[in-house]
């Protein structure tokens, strides 16, 4: 087990500022604790304005020197960083367990899909080419080129603080620009490892920098006039602040909200495969994600059967401490979150879905103080219930009959969020009805969670997102980005 001195003796979490650790001055902090066991890992002092003029300032300094570097030469670090990432992600996993409370095969998974984005960025010399054209008029040629534009930040959750800062830390260096980390203050002990072999890794001072705090930090990173751009994800009320407040301020933003998913099940389906799938995607990561699928539609002719076969799979998942290595579900990031989704389970009572299987009294042996939750089931889920509509964000599942894939499709169609879906089925035209007709921006077949691989942007649409370029990929190109045409003609002399 990592311990935490490796963050420093004071266990105090600390700002990386121009290649050096500083102590933020400002006067909130609040204490970070492990979900499982309650024990507090550290305190996190919130960073003060003046904190992050400085980095600001800093960054746009080190963007000078860092732009104008051949591109080959930008990604020498990064080739670097992915090896350091690689030898110490299971240090990091165990971290990451400490830290946020998921089970160590899920963090072991997130950590590997950073590491897959920083591979992408490390193609960036192909990545930023732009079209070029001869005799685009008389003796005239023309080409575009892409320039990086400063100093850019990203906003990052709770959830996978491993691999979220990584889907846009990796292109926005390779691109050229300096960045501005500030992950979530409720568990930073990832990112303070992360930055420590940043530091190693051979990046020079400036470029990559981490800032800690809560909302007024936030804020001054999207109101400072020395930040270009800003990147979100979180839940949608705050996504939809973040990005009017970054857009009012003339910054490039992207915010990746909330999400309420839907798996759709035919008659046609395997169904103890889509319900295992289903289980999983719904109660990995203790339901704590935007890609858990937790609202079921099965076709009416399968329903009680699939219903049986989701119940005795949620069942079987073991709840415990994430470096258990049988747990299959772990601890929920806090006491108040556990509470909020308890809230949810109450409410689905109420309004009359019908309770298959009762999470709530579960009990972990020698955790007791840890945030805890069972995987629930509910039947009979109509449309309008809260619990239908609402992003629970705990381990928590819905099920609810419909005729055919038609109303199914329109059913989850309805949905305010847009950024996640599966279809498990065996019927060719149903795959090609639900990739044509879904209005989703991450749609599988017979696959139970939706993510797509690093070279690929990562969809959502309605309130799901807001802004024009997506994080991962191809869209992390034009958004640390711009286009300048270049115009030539060389008369004779």
């Amino acid at each position: 087990m990592v311990e935490l001195a490796s963050i420093g003796e004071s266990k105090t979490v600390r700002n990386y500022v121009n290649g050096d650790w500083r102590d933020a001055s400002g006067d909130e902090e609040l204490t970070s604790v492990n979900p499982a066991t309650g024990e507090e890992l550290a305190t996190v002092p919130f960073s003060s304005a003046a904190d992050i003029d400085e980095i600001v300032r800093t960054g746009n300094e080190a963007f000078e020197d860092w732009s104008a570097r051949p591109v080959e030469e930008r990604i020498q670090p990064l080739f670097r960083l992915k090896t350091l990432l690689e030898e110490h992600q299971e240090e990091l996993a165990e971290l990451l367990v400490e830290d946020h409370g998921k089970t160590l095969a899920e963090a072991r998974g997130e950590l590997r899909r950073g590491i897959e984005n920083v591979e992408v960025a490390c193609g960036i010399p192909s990545m930023m080419q732009s079209g070029s054209l001869l005799n685009a008029a008389p003796e005239i040629d023309e080409s575009a080129v892409r320039k990086p534009l400063g100093v850019f930040t990203a906003i990052t959750p709770f959830n996978f603080p491993g691999m979220i800062p990584l889907w846009f830390l990796p292109y926005a260096v390779a691109t050229g620009n300096s960045f501005i980390l500030k992950p979530s203050e409720q568990n930073p002990l990832v990112a303070q490892r992360l930055f420590e072999l940043i530091g190693e890794a051979g990046f020079p001072d400036g470029v990559l920098q981490l800032v800690n705090g809560g909302p007024d930090t936030v804020n001054a990173l999207l109101d400072h006039d020395g930040v270009e751009g800003a990147s979100f994800v979180g839940s949608t009320p705050i996504a939809k602040l973040v990005y009017e407040r970054a857009a009012k301020n003339g910054k490039r933003v992207q915010a990746q909200g909330g999400a309420k998913n839907h798996i759709i099940v035919t008659e046609t389906a395997d169904l103890e495969f889509a319900a295992e799938k289903t289980v999983s995607s719904a109660t990995a990561c203790g339901g704590e994600r935007c890609l858990a699928n937790d609202i079921v539609l099965v076709e009416e002719s399968v329903y009680d059967e699939f219903s049986d076969l989701v119940v005795e799979e949620a069942a079987a998942q073991v709840v415990g401490y994430g470096l258990d290595e049988e747990t299959d579900i772990g601890a929920l990031i806090s006491a108040d979150h556990e509470q909020t989704v308890r809230n949810f389970i109450q409410t689905g009572i109420e309004e009359g879905a019908e309770l298959l299987l009762d999470g709530r009294d579960v009990t972990v042996d020698g955790y007791e103080d840890g945030n805890f939750l069972g995987a629930t089931v509910f039947g009979d889920v109509t449309s309008d219930m809260v619990i239908s509509r609402e992003e629970i964000f705990g381990p928590v599942l819905g099920l609810a009959s419909v005729a055919n894939v038609d109303e199914a499709i329109d059913r989850m169609n309805e949905s305010q969020y847009g950024n996640a879906a599966s279809l498990f089925t065996g019927s060719g035209a149903d795959a090609r009805k639900f990739r044509h007709e879904g209005e989703i921006g991450n749609l599988g077949v017979n696959v139970g969670t939706s993510a797509p691989m690093a070279f690929f942007h990562f969809g959502g649409w309605k309130d799901s997102f807001f802004g024009d370029l997506h994080a991962q990929g191809e869209d992390m190109i034009h958004f640390y980005t711009d286009k300048a045409v270049y115009i030539e003609r060389w008369p004779d002399a």
